[in-house]
């Protein structure tokens, strides 16, 4: 069988890796050329405060890979990253052929990666997006009238 293109995306305990990025690095990829895994690209993604805590964790850094690696061994693969201290969570999924090159472009890309994050995280027109919304004044929407609505 033949090697298939993997993203993986790592949430890490960031108490174990703040300061020392490299021995978490080493330690993803370490497990993955263990199972002979090729590495395309690593990145640390992101430091932030999660949305809800994860197993006690409320702070999390993100680990972005694109490697090569048989699908026969994907799954011993995984139970390495479930049984590792340093990984809160994971996920890899498969890359499908026709988006390899987009997804390869991105993850080699520091500035589009950049701007992409200032896109995301910028406000549409400056302010709440309350004003693009038909019928928000920024208290709550407001119904249609019933005969608006088809109901008569």
């Amino acid at each position: 069988m033949s090697a298939q293109h993997y993203e993986g995306m790592f949430l890490l305990d960031s108490a174990k890796t703040s300061g020392n990025l490299d021995t978490a690095k080493s330690n993803l990829h370490g497990t993955l050329e263990k199972f002979g895994a090729e590495i395309i690209a690593s990145r640390p993604w992101d430091d932030r405060r999660l949305a809800y805590p994860i197993k006690g964790h409320k702070k999390g850094q993100y680990y972005l890979i694109f490697f090569k690696c048989e699908s026969l061994k994907m799954t011993e693969m995984e139970n390495d990253f479930r049984l590792s201290e340093l990984i809160v969570r994971h996920m890899v999924i498969h890359i499908e052929p026709k988006w390899l090159n987009e997804l390869m472009e991105v993850a080699k890309d520091d500035h589009r990666l950049a701007l992409q994050a200032m896109r995301d995280e910028a406000p549409e027109g400056g302010g709440d997006g309350m004003d693009e919304i038909p019928g928000m004044d920024g208290d709550r929407p407001r119904r249609r009238p019933r005969h608006m609505d088809g109901d008569k």
